[in-house]
């Protein structure tokens, strides 16, 4: 293949009538102090091709958002996790909702019965493939990203057992439940917010976990004049 490149740029390089060997030799000399500037035919010489630029960091002069320190949530009880003029967003953890032995056998059989599925969403004109699988259960489809999942009435009996044990413990009703399936240490998902239109303006989210224990990390929005509107949610992490 190297030696094609290079009999193809000779090739180009002489292409054109036979001129006498002094007139060739002296075409040779000024093609090399030209450079082509792009497909448009514009040549110029080397010497006027201007500077490399030279790009600094500078620090701004003032630090528009100071990210608060993180916090660590790992005991039972209600946190109030962040306030605005909407109202305020609260999180309830209670560690060992489930009982361990009983949440082995639940999650190997979720695990091997759920329709789990990988899928590709569509940014900037690029695919790509979700880092996790997934699967919807809920009488309405549900958009996120642009990707859109279609209706699925049929739940399977574990999760049925599983949605009207957590609507007994906290008293609300939950109509729909989005499964994620995290295989190792390399799937994840994205920073969101849950505030899709189909969930309501103050959802309320549970969000049960079994399996391996991971870091659940949550940030507080931008204020609604720089994003979104604000509303506030209240997730139970159990």
């Amino acid at each position: 293949m190297e030696d094609k490149r290079r009999r193809a740029r000779v090739q180009g390089g002489w292409a054109g009538p036979v001129k006498s060997s002094s007139h060739s030799a002296s075409g040779t000399s000024a093609a090399r102090n030209l450079v082509s500037t792009g497909t448009s035919q514009t040549w110029m010489r080397r010497e006027q091709l201007p500077s490399e630029r030279q790009f600094v960091f500078k620090e701004p002069a003032e630090v528009e958002r100071n990210a608060p320190e993180p916090r660590i949530i790992d005991e039972q009880g209600l946190y109030e996790i962040s306030t605005s003029p909407t109202g305020i967003s609260r999180v309830h953890l209670v560690p060992g909702f489930v009982d361990s032995k009983q949440a082995d056998w639940m999650f190997e059989q979720l695990l091997q019965e759920i329709p789990w599925r990988q899928r590709t969403h569509l940014r900037q004109d690029l695919s790509y493939k979700e880092p996790r699988l997934t699967s919807w259960y809920g009488e309405l489809p549900y958009t996120y990203s642009r990707l859109t999942m279609q209706p699925n009435p049929t739940w399977h009996p574990l999760l049925t057992m599983l949605k009207e044990h957590i609507k007994k413990a906290t008293g609300h009703t939950f109509n729909s439940l989005l499964c994620n399936l995290y295989r190792n240490e390399k799937d994840s998902v994205d920073w969101h917010s849950d505030d899709e239109p189909s969930l309501g303006r103050n959802p309320v989210i549970a969000s049960l976990s079994f399996g391996a224990t991971r870091i659940f990390e949550m940030r507080k929005k931008p204020p609604p004049e720089e994003n979104g509107d604000g509303s506030p949610c209240l997730m139970g992490l159990y």
